[in-house]
């Protein structure tokens, strides 16, 4: 296999090599040849060179002479690509998003024609729905809020009674029962509603924002299911958090804003047309992210930070000023309503409601000899954390298997899940002995009969309280605050926080990555927390730091090192925690833990992307990839196909039929003096703008350029900014076949081009950086007989595994240079 893979690259260098030397002689033979050249028909020469350059090109680069007619399976050579991915749990045809201007004479004129008073419009419309994203995301995360805390609390009101009158098996049936419902009700939604409401979202998230277009992710259904099932999977108990819901809960809200509302439903407005393109909907989801965040934790910088450490590929001041905008009216909305439930008007919705763990009140100091503990919290979390993905992504294969099987299995997998999750929560706190309240503590703190509280009574007698039952008989918000207390050194036993940690360790693993919304925030939260309450505990009388702030850092060391993320999380916990003496040991942690992290594997977001098979683009090359260039990757591709300025109906019509690309390079011959005919690359035209001329029928009855007038008077720059659906839905006459169209007009005539020398590495920085969905290969020669292109690239060629499947030698060679 290897030495045929050799062989290919060989001869693919040969023929590169020969290729360069008929350019050359090319050079030569046109300037003897130029002055007879002047004097032919340049119409009838236009169009006979220009077809003769689409056959030219085809045949030259493809030794099997490959045409518009072969099978599409048979034209995908050795650099091939999948375009299916699974968004949510479904699978789904996927594009890259234009997110690239297109500078056609179209949008040209718009642009000349704007006024001052419809840029400001356009301004101020950008402000405006960026506070409309802060709005509806606050309003909608505090209605979560108070639906799961209600729905939780008196669940768990109803089960403490049960246990009270001792009637344990009645309790265990009664919660069990509940959060089967709930689970199935969440689980129902999702697969027969809305299959990409599944998931946290923000791997699609951050996809798109990288620019791939994930179908069916921002519609009105699936943030009606994300919103319904997060509510729903969140009350019956389950490991997982409504942090990545509301993410993608605030990105489906931007997304309707921006584009008017749903597909079927969509306002019509002229103001609402300006951000119908790729470009302004990404800035406006970009927002509804960092929104989603902040409404999850209350914390607006640390929610502008997130999307610009994560989720964000591209980014700008601008940008940072609406999302922080956005942000801030997220917190002004939930501290409103905070304020509102205060008064008992929100049912059980009280101070427990937003998760806030407030540890302002107690003094952190530290010594020299307290970096040593915190030192080895970074280093576990690190290598847990690489652990904890290794294992996630072993179940997440497992259970897309799973999946796979039908409607049926998803269904059963939750509930399986759900019943598993309800038995550990209510019974293993029978496992753990009843702990003396400490006499210093009034009889309303300890022990608690409530659904809060730090100190649960559950089965043990009076003034004795059960520490694992404090941690798992109640919601994840409140075990996040019990078991971050401080001035608490006695409360916890070490058998409990075990039990604690080795149960969400499996929980965390086998409930991710069932058909329900889910978010893995909290889940490594609470386990992160454990052991660093065991650290805390196992310090003792050696460190000043108190416990519950050792559960802080651990929580953090094990987020950063599954996540990898640095900045934003250590804002984020400053914001929770409400403390600003944790900073300087929250850096170190988070710093050794990401470190130490990305010494096994990637983050857990890269790991779902690679398994989803989004193709996301990373932000740094691969080493072996400075060894190959573009015009090498161009020779392994199918031969480019080009389409001539006026070009006929009928050709049009063969190209969108037996080809799948999104973009064509248009071809014009021009009459260079003392050089003779020479094709230059006019631009870039987009298949949609093909499909919008061939539905719209504006064709020419004879090859010629069309006049300004022409062209505005057939088409808007709303039209070019539509999407006109596929070739099969146009119909086009035997005598319109005959007919030609001027692609000039609809061609952007600035694409981003490179040299067929560049390295991909340095194409695929510039490729992210920008945006782009085509990049244009030019020879480093140009003259009469030389192709004016060799080539497209797309995001899909420069993806690391498609290259290496056309070229493995370039690894190897790369793995035996670092080993001598």
């Amino acid at each position: 296999m290897h030495d045929s893979n050799l062989n290919q690259t060989i001869n693919t260098t040969h023929r590169k090599r020969k290729r360069e030397r008929e350019r050359e002689n090319s050079n030569f033979q046109a300037v003897a040849t130029a002055s007879d050249q002047m004097e032919k028909d340049s119409d009838q020469l236009a169009e006979t060179t220009c077809n003769m350059e689409q056959q030219t090109n085809q045949q030259e680069r493809d030794p099997e002479s490959n045409s518009l007619q072969r099978p599409l399976l048979k034209r995908n050579l050795t650099l091939s690509s999948s375009p299916l991915a699974l968004v949510g749990t479904k699978v789904s045809y996927i594009e890259s998003l234009d997110y690239e201007i297109n500078e056609n004479d179209l949008f040209k004129h718009d642009w000349r024609s704007r006024s001052q008073t419809q840029v400001l419009q356009y301004i101020f419309l950008k402000w405006l729905l960026a506070f409309l994203v802060g709005l509806l995301t606050g309003i909608i995360a505090t209605l979560i809020n108070l639906a799961v805390e209600n729905i939780a609390g008196y669940k768990l009101l109803a089960v403490v009674q049960y246990i009270e009158k001792k009637r344990y098996m009645m309790g265990f049936f009664f919660m069990t029962g509940v959060n089967f419902m709930l689970t199935l009700g969440a689980t129902l939604l999702v697969v027969f509603l809305a299959p990409t409401a599944a998931g946290p979202g923000i791997p699609e998230i951050k996809a798109y924002l990288n620019g791939v277009d994930t179908p069916n992710m921002y519609g009105a259904m699936p943030m009606f299911v994300k919103i319904i099932g997060s509510i729903g999977a969140v009350a019956a108990g389950l490991d997982l958090g409504k942090e990545g819901p509301l993410v993608h809960i605030g990105a489906c809200i931007a997304s309707l804003l921006g584009q008017g509302g749903p597909d079927d439903y969509r306002v019509r407005w002229r103001c609402i047309r300006y951000f119908n393109n790729d470009r302004d909907r990404r800035d406006i989801i970009t927002c509804g992210a960092s929104s989603g965040v902040c409404a999850a934790f209350r914390s607006p910088v640390g929610g502008v930070l997130f999307a610009l450490e994560e989720v964000a590929t591209w980014w700008r001041s601008a940008l940072l000023w609406r999302t922080f905008f956005s942000t801030a009216v997220v917190v002004v909305v939930l501290r409103a309503f905070m304020e509102y439930c205060k008064a008992g008007d929100c049912g059980l919705f009280g101070q427990g409601g937003l998760i806030m763990f407030d540890v302002s009140g107690v003094s952190v100091t530290y010594h020299v000899v307290d970096l040593i503990p915190v030192t080895v919290i970074g280093i576990i979390g690190g290598v847990l954390g690489s652990l904890y993905n290794h294992l996630l992504h072993k179940v997440l294969r497992l259970y897309n298997l799973i999946n796979d099987k039908g409607k049926l299995a998803k269904i059963m997998l939750s509930l399986a899940v759900s019943l598993f999750t309800s038995a550990c929560l209510y019974g293993l706190p029978f496992l753990a002995s009843c702990t003396p309240c400490d006499p210093s503590l009034v009889d309303s703190e300890c022990p608690s009969t409530g659904r809060m509280g730090n100190f649960k009574q559950f089965n043990c007698p009076k003034g004795h309280y059960n520490d694992l039952a404090t941690l798992l008989l109640t919601t994840n918000d409140d075990a996040v605050r019990n078991i971050f207390s401080t001035n608490t050194p006695s409360e916890y036993r070490v058998f409990s926080l075990v039990i604690f940690f080795l149960l969400y360790c499996i929980l965390g693993l086998f409930t991710f990555g069932i058909a329900v919304p889910s978010g893995l925030f909290l889940p490594i939260i609470l386990i992160g927390s454990a052991y660093g309450r065991l650290l805390g505990m196992a310090m003792g009388p050696y460190t000043t730091i108190d416990q519950g702030l050792y559960a802080v850092l651990g929580a953090a060391s094990l987020m950063a090192g599954s996540m990898r993320m640095t900045v934003s999380l250590c804002v984020i916990f400053l914001e929770l925690t409400n403390n600003l003496l944790l900073l300087p040991i929250t850096m170190l942690v988070l710093l050794i833990s990401k470190s130490v992290g990305d010494c096994f594997n990637p983050s857990i977001y890269e790991i779902i992307l690679d398994l989803k098979g989004l193709p996301f683009l990373e932000a740094h090359p691969e080493p072996w990839m400075r060894n190959i260039t573009v015009g090498e990757l161009a020779d392994v591709k199918p031969p480019v196909v080009t389409l001539c300025g006026i070009e006929q109906v009928s050709h049009i019509v063969d190209v969108l039929r037996n080809t799948t690309h999104n973009a064509f390079a248009v071809i014009d011959n021009a009459m260079v003096p003392a050089v003779g005919q020479v094709s230059e690359v006019h631009g870039l035209v987009l298949r949609a703008h093909l499909l919008l001329v061939l539905k719209k029928k504006w064709f020419l009855q004879e090859r010629r350029r069309t006049e300004e007038w022409e062209v505005r008077e057939k088409f808007t720059w709303v039209d070019v900014a539509e999407r006109w659906g596929t070739i099969e839905d146009v119909a086009v006459t035997k005598e319109e076949m005959e007919m030609y169209v001027d692609l000039h007009p609809l061609t952007n005539t600035t694409p981003y081009t490179v040299v067929e020398t560049m390295s991909v590495a340095k194409a695929l920085v510039q490729f992210r950086q920008v945006g782009l969905r085509h990049m244009l290969i030019l020879p480093k020669y140009h003259g009469p007989n030389v192709p004016p292109v060799v080539g497209i690239l797309t995001r899909q060629d420069l993806r690391a595994h498609n290259i290496l499947s056309a070229f493995p030698h370039l690894e190897k060679s790369h793995a035996s240079k670092k080993g001598r």
